[in-house]
């Protein structure tokens, strides 16, 4: 969806514990995308947290983290998902992505997507274990949980309900029974 500078969207998971795969890309240009790698850098966290500003991957504000109503249970780690992640996990034949979801979303825009940025994944619970190994079990965000984001510049924004439903031990990611949807307003 277009968010107009000033402009908020609030991501909510009304049934609790599904992972938004989040993505938002300059209006006026495509190629400047949401880049949690320069984002991190400026915060001095993996986490997004509120007060924070999310950054383009050429160091501009982009979008304001206004509210965060699910405990701060997010990351900026973990690669959107894809077939190939799913084929490495023994699926075989095609299965729903954040990655194709984003391609999909775009094109409906008029945008082809050659590059998935890495997206803020709200509602996710990745850790970085003692030993440097990334793990993320189920989250615990509450029915209702919720994330507000507020524009700073005309952007798109894409937001996937993650669709990984494999039962991997430490990689469960969204909530044992499977994903569900999640809510988005515009205001």
């Amino acid at each position: 969806m277009r968010l107009p500078a000033g402009g908020r969207i609030r991501v909510m998971t009304p049934k609790g514990r599904q992972a938004a795969d989040f993505f938002a890309f300059m209006a006026a240009n495509a190629g400047e995308w949401l880049s949690p790698m320069h984002t991190w850098v400026e915060t001095r966290s993996i986490r997004p947290r509120a007060g924070d500003v999310f950054l383009s991957r050429f160091r501009r504000p982009m979008l304001d983290f206004v509210e965060d109503g699910a405990g701060g249970m997010h990351d900026m780690l973990i690669a959107a998902c894809d077939q190939a992640r799913y084929e490495e996990f023994g699926v075989k034949g095609p299965h729903a992505s954040c990655s194709e979801n984003l391609r999909a979303a775009m094109a409906r825009l008029g945008h082809a997507i050659d590059i998935v940025p890495q997206p803020v994944n709200f509602f996710t619970n990745t850790q970085v274990d003692e030993g440097g190994a990334l793990v993320s079990p189920p989250n615990e965000v509450p029915p209702g949980g919720y994330v507000e984001l507020a524009a700073r510049a005309d952007v798109i924004c894409v937001v996937s309900s993650c669709p990984f439903d494999l039962a991997i031990p430490g990689w469960t990611i969204n909530a044992p029974g499977g994903p569900s949807e999640l809510v988005v307003e515009i205001g």
